[in-house]
C-alpha cells in the first residue's frame, strides 16, 4: 500500500471540497422543498424556538457587561450561536438557511412554486415558534433577574431595532444572511458534531457582533419589546423592521451565497 495515500479514516475526516458542498446543498434543497407540509410546520416552529433560545442567552450575556463594547458584542454573538447549533445539529427548518434552496431552484430541480411555498410555511412557522417563547419568557419572571436589568436590555434591543432606518435594515439583512448561509455551507463540509459547531460559531458570532439583522431573531426581540414597552412599540414597528430585514436576508442568502456558488460549481453541469 502506498504510504502517501490517505487511509479510510482520513478520508472520512477530511472536509468536503466546495464543489461537493454545492452538490450536497442542491440535494438538501430538493429534500426540503418536497418535505410534507405538516413536518415543515413542526420543524419550522422548532427553528423559531431554537433561535429564540439563542436570543435569550444573548440578552443575558450582554446585560451589565463590563468587558467593553467590542468584547461584549463578541461574547454575545458566541452565545447567540446556540440558536443555529440547535437548528443544524438537532434538526429544524429555518427560513434564512432555507434561502439556500435557491441553488436547487437555479438548477431546475425545484419549481418556483415549491420554493415559495417552503419559504412561506417556514417563515410563518418560525414566527409562531419565536412568539411562543416570547410569551413564555415574559411570564416566566426571568426578565426580572439582576434587579430587572435583563428586562431593560431586552427593551433597549427592541427599541434600537424599530428605530433604525429602512435602508440600513435592508443592508444589514443582506450582510447577516450572507454569513448565516455561509455558516450552513461550512457545516455541510463537516462530518462530526464538534466540527459543525465550530463552523457555526465564527460566522454567527461575527454577524451578531457587527450588528447585522436576522429576521427570525427579530421575531423574538421585537415582540418581547412590544410586551415590555407599554405600547411604545407597535405592530407597525414590527412590520417596518421585518419587511426590509427579510428582503435583505433573501438577497444575502439566495444571491450572494446560493446563486454565486451555483454559477461557480453547478451551472456548467
Amino acid at each position: 500500500m502506498n504510504s502517501n495515500q490517505p487511509n479510510e479514516t482520513e478520508k472520512v475526516l477530511d472536509a468536503y471540497a466546495p464543489a461537493k458542498i454545492a452538490l450536497l446543498v442542491e440535494e438538501i434543497g430538493v429534500r426540503k422543498a418536497n418535505l410534507a407540509p405538516s413536518k415543515t410546520i413542526v420543524l419550522g416552529m422548532l427553528a423559531g424556538i431554537f433561535i429564540a433560545f439563542g436570543a435569550m442567552l444573548y440578552t443575558l450575556v450582554i446585560t451589565d457587561s463590563t468587558l467593553g463594547f467590542g468584547l461584549t458584542k463578541l461574547i454575545g454573538g458566541i452565545a447567540f450561536s446556540l440558536g443555529l447549533v440547535l437548528v443544524i445539529v438537532a434538526g429544524a427548518e429555518l427560513f434564512t438557511g432555507n434561502n439556500l434552496i435557491v441553488m436547487a431552484w437555479a438548477n431546475q430541480d425545484v419549481t418556483t412554486s415549491k420554493l415559495l411555498k417552503n419559504w412561506t410555511i417556514v417563515y410563518l412557522s418560525n414566527f409562531v415558534g419565536a412568539f411562543v417563547v416570547v410569551f413564555a419568557m415574559y411570564w416566566s419572571g426571568l426578565l426580572e433577574q439582576n434587579e430587572g436589568l435583563i428586562r431593560n436590555t431586552a427593551l433597549t434591543i427592541a427599541m434600537s431595532k424599530v428605530n433604525t432606518d429602512w435602508v440600513e435594515l435592508f443592508i444589514r439583512g443582506i450582510f447577516c444572511n450572507t454569513l448565516v448561509c455561509l455558516a450552513v455551507w461550512l457545516c455541510i463540509a463537516a462530518h462530526d458534531v464538534a466540527s459543525k459547531i465550530l463552523a457555526i460559531v465564527f460566522p454567527i458570532s461575527a454577524f451578531v457582533a457587527l450588528g447585522f439583522e436576522h429576521s427570525v431573531a427579530n421575531m423574538y426581540f421585537i415582540p418581547l419589546g412590544m410586551l415590555l414597552s407599554s405600547g411604545n412599540i407597535s405592530s407597525l414597528d414590527l412590520l417596518g423592521n421585518l419587511l426590509p430585514v427579510t428582503l435583505g436576508n433573501i438577497i444575502g442568502g439566495s444571491v450572494f451565497v446560493a446563486l454565486v456558488y451555483w454559477v461557480v460549481y453547478l451551472r456548467d453541469q
